[in-house]
């Protein structure tokens, strides 16, 4: 029997940070990050995500 973890991201916005709750199963991680900090996240996540998309094109034979 295959047992799904569930995953969840949460976003808050704190006084001076950003604060991700990640959720996975029963285990939660928190990462508060600061502006610049998002900022540089927000770009790798994105460049990330063209890199998958081009990959995903490819068709290997």
């Amino acid at each position: 029997m295959v047992q799904e973890i569930e995953r969840k991201i949460e976003l808050e916005i704190e006084r001076n940070r950003i604060r991700i709750n990640i959720f996975h199963g029963e285990d939660e991680q928190v990462i508060k990050l600061n502006l610049e900090e998002a900022r540089e996240l927000a770009n790798e996540l994105e460049k990330a995500l063209d890199d998958y998309s081009k990959r995903k094109q490819i068709r290997i034979d």
